[in-house]
C-alpha cells in the first residue's frame, strides 16, 4: 500500500480510502477496466463507495497523470494504472485489451506542422487475439 500512497503523493493527490482503493485496483489489474468494472469489484469491500466517487476519482487520477484514460473502445472509457510507455491492442472479437511494450526511448516526432509540443501519445492496434484467431480458423 505504501507504493500506492507514494504514487498518489508524487502526482499531488491527497490519499483517501477510496482513492487508494481505486489506484491500487488499477495498479494490480492489467485488464484496463471501465469505471463500472472498478465500482462493481470494489463495492463488495467498500459498501459506502458510490459510482460518482469512482468517476470523480478516475478523472482526478487521469488529470494529474497518475492513470491513463484509454479511448480504444468506442462505447466505454477504459483506465490504465501503468504509466510506463506502451501501446494497446484490442481484440475485435472478445474485446480483451493487451499491453504492447515500447522502449522508453521510442518517440514519434511531429515535424513540419508548426510549433507543437507533444506531451501525450496513444498508440492503438486492433485485430484478433490468438484465441479468437484460432477459433475463427475452426
Amino acid at each position: 500500500m505504501e507504493s500506492v500512497i507514494a504514487h498518489l503523493l508524487s502526482h499531488n493527490i491527497k490519499p483517501s480510502v477510496q482513492r487508494l482503493a481505486i489506484m491500487k485496483y488499477l495498479m494490480e489489474h492489467k485488464t484496463h477496466p471501465t469505471a463500472d468494472m472498478i465500482y462493481n469489484d470494489l463495492f463488495k469491500d467498500i459498501p459506502t463507495l458510490s459510482k460518482t466517487t469512482v468517476y470523480n476519482t478516475l478523472k482526478l487520477l487521469s488529470e494529474n497523470g497518475a492513470a491513463k484514460v484509454i479511448g480504444i473502445e468506442e462505447k466505454n472509457a477504459r483506465y490504465d494504472g501503468d504509466m510506463t510507455p506502451h501501446a494497446h491492442f484490442r481484440c475485435k472479437n472478445c474485446g480483451c485489451i493487451y499491453d504492447i511494450p515500447l522502449e522508453a526511448n521510442d518517440k514519434l516526432f511531429v515535424e513540419g506542422i508548426g510549433e507543437l509540443i507533444v506531451d501525450e501519445v496513444h498508440i492503438y492496434y486492433k485485430g484478433y487475439c490468438k484465441e479468437c484467431a484460432e477459433a475463427m480458423k475452426n
